[in-house]
């Protein structure tokens, strides 16, 4: 089987967004496994004695049960380019712990990172939704290939919206920022519009 992912922020003591976590966990785990029997992870997740205060990505492998659990200390990746790779064939909707998917695509760029164009639309980097500023309001993708745990946050909050984006939108943009559960929009980095090479 498959393995999955979830991968929560830890900071000063807190689980970020530890209910849409539960929630992507549990479903998943009924769709591909057909486990009923959901986890809280906040039930399951030690916090180790030495983590008192900082950035901590805890990053939970699992089945149909948690099969590891590790803290890893956390940087901000820079992320200055973006190369437009258009793959019609990519699939990511669950998190899965193998990405082959997009290991493939960049190994073939020198830029710091892959936007997938899927169907004439564009989605995700590799490992972050995007969100794009027009000068009033910021959008993300209607169709991301994930459906990250802060996009929907982000969503729910009503400080983003959704809608259909092709890359001859981008002109229309001023930045862009890369959005996921370490990546909150307020210290995401800016990245260029013409940063992001077609």
């Amino acid at each position: 089987m498959c393995q999955l992912l979830e991968t929560i922020k830890w900071q000063d003591g807190v689980l970020k967004n530890i209910d849409l976590h539960n929630k992507r966990m549990n479903d998943a785990r009924l769709k591909l496994f057909g486990v009923t029997h959901r986890i809280a992870l906040e039930h399951e997740i030690t916090i180790p004695e030495t983590l008192k205060k900082g950035v901590y990505k805890c990053r939970v492998v699992y089945e149909q049960h948690i099969e590891s659990i590790e803290f890893i200390e956390y940087k901000i990746k820079p992320i200055k380019t973006i190369k437009l790779v258009y793959d019609n064939d990519i699939n990511y909707d669950y998190k899965y712990l193998e990405r082959a998917c997009f290991a493939n695509h960049l190994k073939k760029i020198k830029e710091d990172d892959i936007l997938i164009v899927k169907s004439g639309l564009i989605s995700d980097v590799s490992y972050a939704n995007i969100v794009f500023y027009d000068g009033k309001k910021w959008i993300t993708p209607a169709k991301p290939l994930l459906k990250g745990t802060m996009r929907k946050y982000l969503l729910d909050k009503q400080l983003i919206k959704e809608e259909n984006i092709e890359p001859k939108d981008l002109q229309y943009f001023q930045k862009a920022r890369l959005i996921n559960a370490m990546l909150e929009l307020s210290e995401s980095p800016d990245v260029k519009i013409e940063g992001i090479i077609f």
